[in-house]
């Protein structure tokens, strides 16, 4: 990106979610509920263009913090889903009906199977995705893990860094 001002609101944005612990509690404890690989936070900084701003990691070789999605993937129509409420599980990234260029994304970073929830602020608005990848095998996504996905963004919405950019994104 070269967008100065840009790069000083996720720089910050990540401290913010880095020093928050609310943020740091509930990545981790769903991570470890799930028994996964990694928990990711993805914020979306312009309409449907994202990046991860906070992980949670069984070993570090999984970190992609600070990476971008696929956003030539992501448009309109995936955001209203996410907004509705939308919960995406794939059990299996390489015989999921998807497309190619979120298939490869997601090769790209080591994910197997991943479970996508909306994080939406109390207002309805789409914050961003709450993700957990398994990177090593397949995983089965249970009604169980759903849940605890679902609690765990509902939970970061109340998260003062999430909280406070709601607010700066409302004006």
């Amino acid at each position: 990106m070269s967008d100065p001002g840009l790069e000083k609101l996720l720089h910050r944005l990540s401290d913010n979610l880095s020093e928050d612990k609310l943020v740091q509690r509930v990545t981790h404890n769903v991570r470890k509920k799930l028994g996964v690989d990694r928990v990711v936070l993805y914020y979306f900084y312009r309409q449907w263009k994202g990046r991860v701003t906070f992980e949670s990691l069984s070993t570090s070789e999984y970190s992609i913090l600070g990476s971008t999605g696929p956003d030539e993937c992501f448009n309109e129509e995936y955001a209203e889903l996410y907004l509705n409420g939308r919960v995406r599980a794939i059990s299996d990234i390489a015989t999921a009906a998807i497309a190619e260029c979120h298939r490869d994304f997601l090769k790209e970073i080591q994910v197997k199977a991943n479970l996508v929830v909306p994080v939406l602020t109390p207002k309805g608005l789409l914050w961003g995705l709450l993700v957990a990848h398994h990177c090593q095998d397949s995983f089965h996504w249970s009604e169980n893990n759903i849940e605890i996905m679902k609690l765990g963004a509902q939970k970061l919405a109340k998260a003062r860094a999430i909280r406070d950019e709601k607010i700066k994104s409302e004006k």
